[in-house]
């Protein structure tokens, strides 16, 4: 089945002077142009290609990736706006994605950065953007469980913290009390889920909550510890910063995980850094 607006393994069935013919399927044949189509290439070969509909609503062929394919958010530049809408830098070169005035919570402007949600619109057929999202989230119940790992992009920010995005289907909600390292619209990281309310609405970590917490960045501390010679320059005393980029973990939650480390007798904690005993 071919699915336009998405990468497609499709066969090679004619060579040109100007590119190469694949078989799109019920769509017949599209032109992969010559600049897109890789060296000794031959009919028969495959080739993954990008399938989207041209300013002619012709279908078109790029082996050139998308920040965001149909069914997917990404972070895109606005490059211009008419009458019609904004148009966002997709990563193709030859085609811009267009979000539609009805698409915008609010009036996008040149050189904005956004997030944007790719689909494909049932009444006209043509590939657009969207920067209302809720109409693509929590259509299903948000059955995680405490401490459940789970995909996360940055959506938006609020008085409360960041509004995020959880396996692509439901909002969740980082506190800024939870908040640690730099959090911005577009970022893509692991979560944890804190807790799911009762209305249904997600509650994220940035890291295990609880006793779990403590114990799998225990484990992580000695396991870079074994790695690195059984030292590391960080103790209680480290920027928060530093902490950050070794662990992904607050300053507080290193060190009462490194204090319990010490009591265990597992670590000394040096004026300069921590050694595994």
């Amino acid at each position: 089945m071919i699915n336009v607006g998405q990468v497609n393994h499709l066969e090679v069935v004619k060579n040109a002077e100007f590119g190469v013919f694949l078989d799109a399927g019920e769509f017949g044949t599209t032109l992969l142009p010559k600049r897109h189509v890789p060296e000794g290439i031959q009919v028969g070969q495959f080739i993954d290609a990008f399938l989207y509909f041209d300013s002619d609503n012709q279908l078109a062929a790029t082996t050139e990736t998308p920040i965001a394919q149909v069914g997917e958010w990404g972070l895109m530049q606005i490059e211009g706006v008419n009458n019609t809408g904004a148009f966002a830098s997709w990563g193709i070169k030859e085609k811009d994605l267009l979000i539609p005035y009805s698409e915008q919570r609010g009036r996008l402007n040149v050189g904005q950065s956004i997030l944007v949600y790719v689909y494909t619109d049932k009444a006209s057929g043509r590939i657009v953007g969207t920067t209302k999202f809720n109409k693509w989230l929590d259509k299903t119940p948000a059955n995680y469980t405490a401490n459940q790992q789970v995909d996360l992009i940055i959506a938006e920010r609020s008085e409360l913290g960041f509004k995020a995005i959880v396996n692509g289907e439901h909002w969740g909600m980082i506190f800024s009390s939870d908040v640690f390292g730099k959090l911005f619209v577009g970022k893509r990281l692991k979560g944890y889920v804190k807790a799911v309310r009762e209305d249904g609405k997600v509650d994220l970590s940035l890291q295990k909550t609880g006793v779990a917490k403590m114990d799998d960045l225990s484990s992580k501390v000695i396991e870079l510890l074994e790695k690195k010679g059984g030292f590391l320059p960080l103790n209680d005393k480290s920027a928060p910063e530093a902490i950050f980029d070794a662990f992904r973990t607050s300053k507080g939650t290193f060190k009462k995980t490194i204090g319990g480390l010490y009591k265990q007798g597992k670590i000394t904690i040096e004026k300069d850094g921590i050694r595994l005993n």
